[in-house]
């Protein structure tokens, strides 16, 4: 065991509470979510910034000692890598993200470059036995995940977001319903039930009005996949709605066809009676029509809205309002629209007159 000072702590290990100087062990399990130390040993001209357990952005080059979690990824528009059998201090091994998850890259999205490559100094070590010296390998999360959670909503109005890939504007549409929402005098919890472990998206819901938030990180999780992913949205539907907000909005990271396990949210029979509103982001009119198609043909959801990119103007907009039949709203020019669409589609009128 031995004390290193760090320069950046990811937000993937927010919950661990860490400050700038941590005490670590080279006797590493190789598992995720455990959190680990390295030092940097590349410089990158893109995608070389890390989310701190602030929420602020801060650039990484070489020589950083940084405090992140090991975990995997299956992006569509980034890297995909996976946690190694084995890890031992000075090993070099991958940032597959920007919040801090570290592991093996497997495949590279040109668009990102290499990612920067990582000496593993040490597993972080925290310290539960008041009064002991005996140290424990640290992990990410406030407390693990119950894979037999239960859902109860509370009788809450549930929105969720799905889209038909990564970066198809799923959290801009959550941002502009939030934000409509209270303006017209609702209390909104929000959640991100799936991809890989980032905060920047429920800061965003936050920063829109939401008076509470959660991840799944959270709960122990770095990476959803289709096995923890319906007990993930169990559990913070379960204890967000315990808190009685007038509605829930939460986003479905990547999409639908994903490796992280929206699919397998939506095929839960219960998850899917607890959903008063779904919304479709979509990058382009046929992906539109493809999401719609599924969520009709294999989840039985119809949804009350198509967002994204497919909508930024007024073409798009009448293609998917005409070939599908479904209400079309742009998230960034037209939020104020989108928001009262949803709040009529999950019955929610009477409470703003109220408010």
């Amino acid at each position: 065991m031995r004390t290193v000072v760090v320069d950046k702590i990811a937000s993937v290990t927010q919950a661990c509470g860490l400050s700038n100087e941590v005490r670590i062990s080279p006797d590493i399990p190789s598992e995720e979510g455990v959190v680990v130390v390295v030092e940097v040993l590349t410089n990158k001209s893109t995608y070389n910034t890390l989310e701190l357990t602030s929420g602020r952005m801060a650039k990484v080059g070489k020589g950083d000692i940084v405090v992140g979690a090991l975990g995997h990824r299956k992006a569509l528009f980034g890297y995909s890598g996976h946690v190694p059998q084995s890890l031992q201090a000075g090993d070099v091994i991958q940032m597959l993200n920007i919040g801090g998850v570290l592991g093996v890259c497997d495949s590279v999205n040109p668009q990102k470059g290499r990612p920067f490559d990582c000496r593993v100094l040490g597993v972080v070590l925290h310290f539960p036995y008041l009064g002991e010296r005996i140290g424990v390998p640290a992990r990410v999360g406030y407390r693990p995940l119950a894979l037999d959670a239960k859902l109860d909503t509370h009788g809450v109005p549930i929105v969720a977001l799905a889209g038909t890939c990564m970066e198809a504007g799923k959290t801009a549409a959550a941002c502009s319903i939030v934000s409509r929402m209270r303006h017209r005098g609702l209390v909104i919890d929000a959640f991100k039930a799936t991809g890989v472990s980032l905060r920047r998206d429920i800061l965003a819901m936050e920063d829109a009005g939401a008076r509470q938030s959660m991840i799944f990180t959270d709960l122990g999780v770095v990476t959803s996949t289709g096995v923890n992913g319906p007990a993930l949205t169990r559990t913070m539907l379960t204890e967000l709605s315990a808190a009685k907000p007038d509605v829930i909005v939460f986003e479905l990271g990547d999409g639908i066809l994903g490796a992280y396990g929206v699919d397998a949210i939506l095929d839960c029979p219960d998850i899917r009676a607890a959903l008063t509103g779904v919304v479709l982001s979509a990058n382009d009119p046929v992906a539109a029509w493809g999401g719609v198609t599924l969520l009709r043909d294999r989840f039985k959801i119809e949804p009350c809205a198509v967002t994204g990119p497919a909508t930024d103007n007024q073409v798009g907009v009448e293609i998917i309002e005409r070939q599908l039949g479904v209400p079309a709203f742009n998230a960034m020019n037209d939020g104020a629209a989108l928001g009262d669409r949803i709040i009529e589609a999950v019955g929610l009128l009477t409470r703003c007159a109220a408010a």
